[in-house]
């Protein structure tokens, strides 16, 4: 699916290209004549076609019957109706601005196929809004993906990567690179539509990380099984955060600023401990002083099969494969970043993969 004005351009656009074609045939057809009817040389056949359509009045090459002044008065009707066709397309298209919005397209297109490592939000509703305003204060790359015009023309607005088209559509998720992404959020208004694109989605890139939204408890069980790594309920997840807020308020707070918000004065980030040298593999976090050497903190840590370990102890050995749960301001995460791996910058942002 295309914007109406990109639906506008592309139709100028093959009407102009149709009017050349038909513009061709005719003066194909013009010297096609004079060249086996009534038997001229090619130059001539040619000259003769050229100053009639053009009606430029220079008179006949050679004598013509009745026969071939007919052709000719034919012929320039044909190519003044081709002529007129093409001119007025290309007025249309001059002063409504289809080339400057052709140009915007291409520039767009380069903009998308340029994305690499990037995330796909599916859906510009309410909560694809949210999704983008969180992805933008982490400097996260991410295109959106909507059915709707005016979705897209609004994203567009905000400065964010827009495509219209239908998400459950490998087409679309081709066009948006899922092949390149990192992750994938599905947070369209219909449970089947995010089941859609999450199969999609898997099918086209099985490493990709697919978070999905489910409306209903049967709906989260489907896309759990269709392979989703998180699934989402506003309901379920909204009324648990309410009942938070109202028993322990100060401590939702406090989670609230470190989750969310661009004006925040703690962080929370994620590093994934993948390579066996990492230097911190197989030391306690005592020994690794990690706290003392960077300020920030290890909150919890996750071992590669699965075990969660809150709070964890100076005596906690860490281990390839552990993803430590972090919090700090943004100046000690990077610094953490830096002992964990020098080489990857641009500290805050999501799920970090050490390797030495």
């Amino acid at each position: 699916m295309y914007s109406t004005l990109e639906q506008k351009y592309r139709r100028i656009q093959k009407e102009l290209i149709g009017g050349v074609i038909a513009l061709g045939l005719v003066f194909i057809s013009g010297t096609l004549w004079y060249r086996f009817v009534e038997g001229w040389h090619w130059s001539d056949a040619v000259y003769m076609t050229v100053i009639t359509l053009s009606s430029v009045g220079f008179g006949e090459i050679n004598p013509l019957g009745d026969r071939g002044r007919i052709f000719t008065i034919t012929l320039i009707m044909m190519g003044v109706i081709s002529i007129g066709y093409i001119v007025n397309r290309f007025t249309e298209a001059l002063i409504q601005g289809y080339f400057q919005e052709g140009r915007r397209l291409r520039q767009h297109r380069r903009i998308v196929d340029s994305l690499d490592q990037h995330y796909i939000i599916c859906g510009f509703g309410r909560t694809g809004r949210q999704i983008a305003l969180e992805f933008q204060a982490e400097s996260i790359p991410f295109v959106a993906i909507d059915f709707e015009s005016h979705q897209i023309q609004e994203a567009q607005e905000l400065g964010y990567i827009a495509v219209q088209g239908d998400a459950t559509l490998d087409e679309t998720l081709i066009k948006v690179g899922i092949e390149r992404a990192l992750c994938l959020v599905a947070a369209l208004p219909s449970d089947a539509e995010n089941l859609y694109t999450l199969l999609s989605a898997k099918t086209l890139n099985p490493g990709i990380r697919a978070i999905a939204r489910a409306s209903t408890e049967e709906a989260l069980k489907k896309l759990q099984r269709a392979g989703a790594d998180a699934v989402v309920s506003p309901y379920i997840t909204g009324g648990r955060r309410m009942a938070a807020a109202a028993l322990r308020p100060q401590v939702m707070d406090f989670v609230d600023g470190i989750l969310t918000g661009t004006d925040r004065a703690f962080y929370m980030e994620e590093f994934l401990i993948n390579e066996k040298s990492c230097p911190v593999v197989g030391r306690t976090l005592r020994e690794a002083r990690l706290r003392s050497q960077s300020g920030s903190l290890v909150l919890a840590i996750r071992r590669a099969d699965g075990t969660l370990i809150g709070g964890p102890t100076g005596e906690t050995e860490l281990l390839h494969g552990d993803l430590l749960i972090c919090m700090g301001t943004a100046e000690q995460l990077r610094q953490l970043n830096q002992i964990l791996e020098p080489i990857r910058p641009n500290l805050p942002r999501p799920p970090r993969s050490i390797k030495n």
